[in-house]
């Protein structure tokens, strides 16, 4: 088993993903409706926190909940927690062991509010914290860069959506996740070939914007923990108040840009850096007009609804990240520094 491996997995997960547990996230969707929470409380750490960024815009936009991001240090080296009345409190962990957001939970039941864990460890303290569970069914993920959890956790966010709103038009999306994921998955050589370039980069911003606010910081972390390359995520709204100043010729700029409402926005940006800047754009897009703006395009399949994007976006970032750390002569499977579980307080 390797990254790259993993990266492959994906499509399948997925898919068992949507087949098995669809009927267990309709009953916890439905005992949710009956208890009414007013918004969602989410706790988590690292590519799970991205995961929550996504969360953040799913269940906002389609479900009319908010998302409320803890601040995991209240509860623990603070012990001063914020009241959680009226919320649904969720932790989001591919392990389940971090003590930080255990607590979030804990807290919770304390205070009589619904919690859930979104997990690949059903028998860990997270699960245990948790009045609902949903087992993201990943599979043993050896590699320490979290890559098909991370589909998952989209995934079951995703399914949470459509079983809240009861429709079936998001379930029949849902089930064509897998096939666009395939798609980007059979451009693997090309990919790496397209990585190649990259082996000096130390640095680049990452941008995205909308749903994909959460695929640019997530691809931003691969490129941290993989190639130890610099590379600061952004919304494209927050670049251009300052960051944008660091853009020179040939910068390397990583952009998520598939179709969206947001897109209208983006353009302008992306043809000031094309055109007066001259940064080296990276881009991963389905229109041609945008990949025409890149040196580096990386086309993603038409026809992905912009809520399911980031399911389908974040796997080439993957490929991408993962041939530049070969390409730079690192390790795919033992990134430095850091460890397959971390526990924070």
């Amino acid at each position: 088993m390797s990254l790259i491996s993993e990266i492959h997995e994906q499509a399948d997960v997925l898919e068992n993903l949507l087949k098995n547990q669809r009927s267990l996230v309709e009953n916890i969707a439905a005992n949710l409706q009956a208890r009414l929470p007013s918004y969602v409380f989410l706790a988590a750490r690292g590519t799970s926190d991205n995961a929550g960024r996504y969360a953040n815009y799913v269940w906002g936009s389609l479900n009319g909940l908010p998302v409320a991001l803890a601040t995991p240090s209240l509860f623990t080296v603070y012990q001063q927690p914020p009241s959680l009345k009226d919320s649904l409190v969720v932790g989001i962990s591919q392990s389940g062991q971090s003590p930080d957001i255990v607590s979030v939970l804990a807290e919770g039941q304390r205070q009589g509010s619904p919690t859930l864990a979104i997990t690949n460890a059903t028998g860990s303290p997270l699960a245990q914290a948790a009045d609902f569970i949903i087992d993201i069914q990943a599979g043993k993920e050896l590699a320490v860069a979290a890559t098909k959890t991370y589909t998952a956790e989209l995934m079951t966010i995703a399914m949470l959506s459509a079983a809240l709103r009861q429709d079936p038009h998001m379930w029949e999306e849902l089930a064509k996740v897998p096939g666009w994921v395939r798609a980007v998955l059979d451009q693997d050589e090309q990919i790496a070939r397209f990585a190649e370039r990259y082996r000096y980069m130390e640095r680049c911003v990452v941008l995205g914007r909308g749903y994909n606010y959460a695929t640019a910081f997530e691809w931003s972390l691969k490129l941290k923990e993989l190639t130890y390359v610099v590379a600061e995520p952004y919304s494209t709204a927050d670049f251009q108040h300052g960051p944008i100043a660091i853009v020179d010729p040939g910068f390397p700029v990583m952009v998520v840009a598939p179709t969206s409402k947001v897109l209208d926005n983006f353009l302008p940006l992306l043809n000031r850096l094309h055109d007066e800047q001259s940064a080296e754009l990276v881009i991963l897009s389905d229109l041609p007009e945008v990949l025409s703006l890149a040196r580096t395009p990386i086309a993603l399949p038409s026809g992905v609804p912009e809520w399911l994007t980031p399911l389908v976006a974040i796997v080439a970032a993957q490929m991408f990240s993962c041939y530049l750390t070969q390409v730079k002569g690192f390790s795919t499977e033992a990134p430095r520094s850091i460890h397959k579980v971390t526990e924070t307080q």
